[in-house]
C-alpha cells in the first residue's frame, strides 16, 4: 500500500522535474560559455605567457588604458612574503566585464584575470607571487574601454623563481 498522498506525489514529480530541467538548463548555459571561452582562450594564453607590459596589453587587445578614481586596489605597501602578496581590487564603473591584474617585474607579468559576470559585484580578491619591488596593476574593462590604476608593492623576501 502506497502511504504517499496525491499532493506529495505531485511535489516528488514536481521537483525531478525541476531537478532534470535545471540540469539541462546548466548543461545549455556551459556548452555555450564553453564556445565563448575556446574564441577567447587563444589570446588568454598569449596575454599569460607575455614578458612585459606590453604584449600583455596587446594580447588583450588594450590600446591605451586611462587612469581612474573608480578602480580601488588594496595592496601592502611591504610585502614580507612576495610569495603571497593580498589583492583586492573594487571598481565602480559602470558594466564591468573584466578584472585583470599585472605585477610590472614578473617573469610573466599578467598574474590573475576574472571575467565578471553582468549583474554581479565588480570586486576581486586574490594572492599573487612576487619576485622583487614591482608595481601592481589593476586593469578593469567596462563598457568595452579599459582603465587602470596602479600601486608600488616594496618586497622584502621575493616569491618568484626566475
Amino acid at each position: 500500500m502506497n502511504n504517499m498522498t496525491d499532493n506529495q506525489t505531485i511535489n516528488l514529480q514536481r521537483r525531478n522535474a525541476l531537478k532534470v530541467g535545471g540540469g539541462l538548463g546548466l548543461l545549455a548555459l556551459f556548452g555555450s560559455l564553453g564556445l565563448v571561452g575556446n574564441v577567447m582562450a587563444e589570446s588568454d594564453r598569449k596575454a599569460f605567457a607575455a614578458k612585459s607590459m606590453d604584449e600583455a596589453l596587446t594580447a588583450m587587445g588594450v590600446i591605451i588604458p586611462e587612469n581612474s578614481d573608480a578602480i580601488k586596489l588594496t595592496v601592502p605597501e611591504i610585502a614580507e612574503n612576495g610569495a603571497v602578496v593580498p589583492v583586492t581590487v573594487i571598481s565602480t564603473l559602470a558594466n564591468v566585464e573584466q578584472i585583470s591584474i599585472f605585477v610590472d617585474k614578473n617573469p610573466n607579468v599578467l598574474a590573475a584575470s576574472f571575467t565578471i559576470p553582468q549583474g554581479t559585484e565588480s570586486m576581486v580578491t586574490t594572492r599573487v607571487k612576487m619576485g622583487q619591488t614591482a608595481n601592481v596593476i589593476a586593469l578593469v574593462k567596462a563598457g568595452g574601454k579599459f582603465y587602470r590604476v596602479a600601486r608600488e608593492v616594496k618586497v622584502t623576501a621575493g616569491g618568484c623563481g626566475g
